[in-house]
């Protein structure tokens, strides 16, 4: 990938509160263009990793540029930012139009040009008839597309978004996620956004995969879930252990226990659900089988469920 094409590239990420290492060398890059996402349970990394990249937090070593300019120079990098941060940052009190100009003021769009910019992103996002909407009057679908107007209004070529869907019902989820691809193939925008949700990631035309600060796989989702092989199967047993040695003995396979379950990487996985109900159907209690999900990636990566890591805390990571 040449200098040209980068949006961002990081080499060797590192951070750590106090005693615990929160990021732990990550090195990617990210294409001009691209939707990319950071997908990883809670205590993961991801929201870490956004605050470096969007200069809220400098990393304790490392480094990464954005579009060529090294965050060690934030001033620069946060001219090609528009930032979604997990939380509000609309004031709910005043008019979308209002939190718009607020937001246009600190990057000199004032007067015309900030009402043509203002009148552009509510059109481009179906937001140009609630202009006069007071922000606490709309829905959290909207109210993420005001924020993402907001994010838009200086036409930053990045957009930088944390768990960009909180709140969102999942239909609303899918029409923000769909918003995002429009605005990538209709201006260029590259998006990186961090999410736990596997229908964003999906989504995404590529992923990295973070668990416990450390970057486990990065690429397109197909390409990871190719990576599984064949159909999973997830068997539940009165006693695993004694289940999965079974199985090693009669089909020479190893099953791997994954919280109280068995599961197991087979092709053609419906005849080995036949096979094994034959074999020991007192053992068994539920089977079941299907194409590898990106949760099935995470767990033949790391041994864990993507549900089962430390849950993030005030010092999020």
């Amino acid at each position: 990938m040449s200098v040209e094409t980068e949006a961002i590239r990081a080499e060797g990420l590192r951070h750590v509160y106090g005693s615990r290492r929160a990021l732990n060398d990550v090195s990617f890059t990210v294409t001009h263009g691209e939707v990319f996402g950071l997908l990883g349970p809670n205590g993961g990394g991801k929201t870490t990793l956004f605050k470096i990249l969007s200069t809220l937090l400098r990393p304790s070593g490392g480094s990464a540029c954005v579009f060529g300019d090294p965050l060690s120079v934030p001033d620069a990098v946060r001219r090609h930012l528009g930032v979604v941060f997990q939380r509000p940052s609309l004031d709910g009190r005043l008019t979308v139009a209002e939190n718009l100009a607020c937001h246009g003021h600190p990057y000199g769009l004032r007067g015309a040009r900030l009402r043509q910019r203002a009148d552009a992103v509510l059109d481009r996002l179906g937001l140009a008839d609630r202009a006069g909407d007071r922000v606490e009057t709309l829905s959290g679908g909207l109210q993420r597309r005001s924020e993402l107007a907001k994010a838009l209004l200086h036409q930053p070529p990045l957009l930088l978004l944390d768990e960009p869907s909180t709140g969102l019902d999942p239909g609303a989820r899918r029409d923000f996620i769909q918003y995002l691809r429009q605005l990538r193939a209709q201006e260029g925008v590259t998006i990186v956004l961090t999410t736990h949700h596997m229908d964003e990631a999906e989504r995404c035309d590529r992923i990295a995969l973070l668990h416990q600060g450390t970057l486990v796989s990065i690429g397109a989702p197909a390409e990871l879930k190719a990576r599984v092989g064949g159909d999973v199967v997830v068997m539940q047993a009165r006693d695993p252990e004694a289940l999965r040695e079974k199985i090693r003995q009669r089909f020479a396979c190893e099953a791997a226990v994954v919280d109280g379950t068995l599961r197991v990487e087979r092709p053609r996985g419906h005849e080995f659900v036949r096979d094994v109900v034959e074999a020991f159907p007192a053992d068994l209690t539920l089977v079941t089988y299907g194409k590898p999900t990106l949760e099935d990636v995470f767990i033949a990566l790391t041994g864990h469920r993507f549900w089962s890591g430390e849950q993030e805390g005030a010092a999020e990571a």
